[in-house]
């Protein structure tokens, strides 16, 4: 007797289900029963209220902007602010928490794990199961302008375009426009040695990696750009990956693919590639359910041209032109979405590195916010507006201070002779985290031995990143001159010296 069709397409779709991940992402209910176990009454219902608070908004929002839109200003962010301040004298005349800076703050941080576990990772978790960031190849393949922008790039540049040329994409569609943006060395004698029918390697004066994108989209002919570092190596079907969601979704303005690091060799390069996973597959997971995805990686992005051409492309402003130039797109309304396609990038390899490279990152990440703060404060942009930009707030301002606070927290209980219950907090945090972290291996295939590094996530690799992120704001609102600030590279084995592309303008 023959199955009925329905059963069959259920059980194939039960079939394909990340069991894995659905019983990891389960497992956490152990730390989370044994915390609110120890928890006393006025926490738990503080934390219960704050979650129901929240659970409102986000319904709220997104039910506004899919379907009435006649209310978008109604209980927006700069509502959901007032209501918090409510909530913080009510819980302290209630009696639920103690009215102090360190009360609130302890508060937040047990808050913000709840959240983002049973909000965050669930949503990542949900778009694993249904497949959302994997777009079916559509039949016919579009052409596609691929602009690899290089500034002293010897060593690395043809490793890059090889990549392009090796890639599972028909080559009558497919252009590579290599931009020497005045490069001291061997850069475009290396491009050169790779000019075709297919490659054209174009040099200008040197202008920051912003105007030699703008430069590039000149000699560009396809009405699909896609952008590639030149240190970068695209995965064999990475082209046809990150073209994919185009074909699915018209209001697609953008889409962001999937970066893995290929030199894990040291302690450093291994908790970066952990961090990646993390974000790439927990935290860009749910803001892709949404379509607002913050940041298309320079190293493989895509875009429609008329979404670039609507938002006039790259601007100098910043020192992430990527998260700038994310941001525009979807302030014009459109979707910023991820995919399946996989390039591979060289990290830092020791902590002086790391620290030059995200100093560039965080600086910028603050110009970027105070760039487009009218986000902050506009409901007309939708989800942007209401969801991604208050979680991006949150993780930039208020995080690197309360790691601090709650570490200062943590020595004060052990010198008081606190210490099961510093126990109890470690042990709470790291098993957490480590869930986070196995969760993101899991989905994407990962190293499982990544996992050997999750604490420190918690205490070491968390604290270095949080007192750079401080620096860096402290920078930005003193209006300090940045320029960009280049990492030793392998492959070139010397320090490379910062460009000196100082900012025209300040934001």
């Amino acid at each position: 007797m023959r199955s009925p069709p329905g059963l069959v397409a259920a059980l194939g779709r039960l079939g394909r289900v990340n069991w894995r991940a659905v019983i990891l992402f389960v497992s956490a209910l152990i730390p989370f029963w044994l915390l609110i176990d120890v928890m006393n009454d006025g926490t738990l219902y503080a934390i219960a209220l704050l979650g129901a608070i929240l659970v409102v908004y986000i319904g709220w929002s997104y039910f506004v902007v899919e379907h009435a839109p006649r209310y978008k200003e109604l209980f927006a962010t700069r509502a959901l602010v007032v209501v918090l301040l409510g909530y913080g004298v009510a819980i302290v005349a209630l009696g639920w928490v103690a009215p102090s800076i360190l009360a609130f703050v302890h508060l937040l941080a047990i808050s913000l794990i709840f959240f983002y576990y049973w909000f965050i990772a669930l949503v990542a978790v949900y778009h694993d199961l249904t497949g959302n960031g994997t777009a079916e190849r559509p039949e016919e393949y579009p052409s596609i302008s691929v602009l690899v922008p290089a500034y002293n790039e010897e060593g690395y540049v043809g490793r890059a375009i090889q990549s392009l040329l090796d890639a599972e994409y028909p080559r009558e569609k497919l252009e590579i426009i290599v931009v020497d943006d005045g490069s001291t060395d061997g850069t475009l004698a290396e491009a050169r040695s790779f000019a075709s029918d297919v490659v054209t390697v174009v040099t200008k004066e040197n202008g920051g990696k912003y105007s030699a994108l703008n430069y590039g989209l000149l000699f560009a002919e396809s009405e699909i750009i896609v952008t590639v570092d030149a240190d970068s190596i695209v995965d064999h079907e990475g082209l046809k990956g990150i073209v994919a969601p185009f074909a699915e979704h018209d209001n697609v303005g953008a889409v962001a693919s999937n970066v893995t690091i290929w030199n894990r060799d040291s302690l450093v390069t291994r908790c970066q590639q952990l961090e990646y996973s993390i974000g790439e597959n927990i935290y860009r997971r749910m803001l892709d359910q949404f379509g607002i995805v913050l940041v298309v990686p320079g190293c493989l992005g895509a875009y429609r041209r008329e979404a670039l051409e609507d938002v006039f492309a790259y601007d100098p402003q910043t020192l992430t032109e990527d998260f700038d130039l994310t941001l525009k797109v979807l302030k014009s309304g459109r979707r910023v979405t991820v995919s399946d396609a996989r390039v591979y990038t060289e990290a830092p390899g020791s902590w002086r590195n790391l620290y030059k490279q995200r100093l560039r990152w965080y600086h910028g990440n603050y110009m970027t916010i105070f760039k487009h703060w009218d986000v902050v404060t506009d409901p007309s942009y939708g989800l942007l507006h209401r969801l991604a930009i208050p979680f991006r707030l949150v993780e930039m301002f208020f995080l690197p201070v309360a790691s601090w606070i709650v570490l200062g927290y943590i020595v004060w209980l052990l010198v008081t002779g606190f210490a099961a219950q510093v126990l109890a907090l470690l042990v709470f945090f790291t098993s957490i985290v480590f869930l986070i972290a196995a969760l993101g291996v899991q989905i994407e295939g990962e190293d499982w031995s990544l996992l050997v590094y999750a604490p420190l996530l918690v205490v070491g690799y968390k604290q270095f990143h949080d007192v750079l992120n401080l620096k860096c704001l402290i920078d930005v609102l003193g209006k300090e001159e940045l320029s960009w600030t280049n990492a030793t590279r392998v492959e070139q084995g010397t320090e490379r010296a910062d460009s000196g592309r100082h900012l025209q303008e300040r934001t």
